[in-house]
């Protein structure tokens, strides 16, 4: 007997196998059926690896978009504090009030009180 391999024989193994794999019989005739448990475990723990890893993912995403966000808040809360200490000094308050045309002024004596 001639055991020489041919083309033609490479195609028919190549054409039988990828008929067995779509009928689903591909590791039955490869006798590899007392592994079908570790085999389909294997791939349970791949897919399981996959999805924590696409949901790790997505909170890192979220957890970027979150601090962009909290960067532009402490710049808006920067220039707000600013503000409020800009306008709370006597001397921008006097002129604030001279420029609107009140003539509320600073206290030239202590306040007094008052008793029933």
């Amino acid at each position: 007997m001639d055991k020489t391999w041919k083309i033609q024989d490479l195609g028919k193994g190549l054409k039988n196998s990828l008929r067995a794999m779509l009928k689903g019989e591909f590791l039955l005739r490869l006798n590899v059926g007392r592994y079908f448990i570790h085999i389909v475990y294997t791939f349970f723990l791949i897919a399981m690896v996959i999805w924590i890893s696409l949901m790790i993912e997505g909170t890192m995403t979220k957890v970027e978009r979150n601090k962009a966000v909290l960067r532009e808040l402490e710049i808006v809360h920067t220039q707000k504090t600013f503000d409020v200490v800009k306008l709370s000094r006597r001397s921008t308050v006097n002129e604030m009030l001279g420029q609107m045309g009140s003539k509320v002024t600073e206290p030239q004596e202590p306040a007094t009180i008052l008793i029933n």
